[in-house]
């Protein structure tokens, strides 16, 4: 299998995390800008992911070798624990269900609003939770870090609620579903790293312990098979049917995929990227997705344009602390 043996690289792949991370759900925005409803949008999304779960495990997963950490992903299939295959689809049931939320709230309050919130939740119990099971990198910089990112997310929050009520209509159910789905989000990626074989890139896999690729592909099929429960209720509560999705044109339904495909590409990177950076560094240097999808909602999809007088200073606080708090989790590589 392919992995990373060097800082340079890793640090690499988490940018592109954060560019994956933080740009998806302009997939979502250009499909709903033709009334195509998030829940129909979002089945697409499912597919993207696990079809790319399956290109990684055939191609990245089954070649290449790197020293003694080059199991293939057949035998290590066959020789996976229950247990391990288990959580490793568990945390793509956990990352759905907080994930359909956060389109939730996109779609309610808008990316500059609904990213930073959640996402920024996400990131502080991920990368706690990360950092206590596999304690690698600089705490005070991974730390401080985080909390300069917690200032930028509270920020964020202020800002959108200065918004006018007609222009941020749903901004306060956005904001609750953000919350929701932050503190679930925050859980998913130490689920999925407990299933995988500690420093995979430099020792054997231990037994019954999973390669990053095979643990992607379980993930993605434990999100694709929940949606079927997941999605199902979120479709009939907002009066959506399957033959609406059905219904939908080939732009459409690729615009859902390929913003699947985008985000687990960028998974898929972070997670080998932790082999050299530690999954807390690597997880949350990602989760500058944040800044990214701040920047894409202020700038290009306009989301504070009929914000009053006193707005800005509270959007440029947040854009500070993002880039404060990411250079100091990058600092905490060295």
């Amino acid at each position: 299998m392919f992995t990373v043996d060097s800082i340079g690289p890793a640090v690499i792949f988490c940018v592109i995390t954060m560019l994956g991370w933080g740009s998806w759900a302009n997939t979502q925005k250009l499909a709903g800008k033709t009334s195509w409803p998030f829940e129909l949008y979002y089945w697409d999304y499912a597919i993207g992911v696990f079809l790319l779960s399956v290109v990684f495990l055939f191609t990245l997963g089954s070649s290449g070798s790197s020293g003694t950490a080059g199991m293939a992903a057949m035998p290590n299939l066959a020789a996976a624990s229950g247990t391990n295959i288990a959580r490793a689809a568990i945390s793509g049931v956990v990352f759905n269900i907080s994930n359909i939320l956060l389109v939730v709230a996109i779609d309610a309050a808008g990316m500059s609003v609904a990213f930073p919130v959640g996402v920024g939740l996400a990131l502080v119990i991920g990368t706690v939770t990360s950092y206590l099971q596999h304690p690698k990198g600089n705490p005070a910089a991974l730390f401080g870090g985080v909390a300069f990112v917690v200032f930028a997310m509270v920020m964020s929050a202020l800002a959108h609620s200065k918004l006018p009520r007609a222009a941020g209509r749903g901004w306060a159910r956005g904001l609750v579903f953000a919350v929701i789905a932050g503190c679930l989000m925050g859980y998913f990626y130490p689920q999925l790293m407990s299933s995988v074989s500690p420093d995979f890139n430099t020792a054997p896999i231990r037994p019954e312990f999973l390669t990053p690729y095979t643990a992607l592909f379980f993930f993605a099929a434990g999100l694709l098979a929940s949606n079927l429960v997941v999605n199902t209720v979120f479709m009939r509560a907002g009066g959506r049917t399957y033959r609406e999705y059905f219904a939908g044109t080939p732009k459409l339904h690729l615009l859902g995929i390929a913003g699947g495909a985008i985000w687990m590409l960028a998974l898929g990177l972070n997670v080998i990227a932790s082999g050299v950076a530690g999954p807390a560094v690597s997880y949350a240097l990602g989760q500058g997705a944040t800044l990214v999808a701040a920047i894409w909602g202020v700038f290009i999809w306009k989301e504070f344009r009929n914000a009053p007088a006193g707005t800005a200073p509270f959007i440029w606080l947040m854009f500070a602390g993002y880039a404060i708090g990411l250079s100091l989790i990058g600092a905490a590589t060295l």
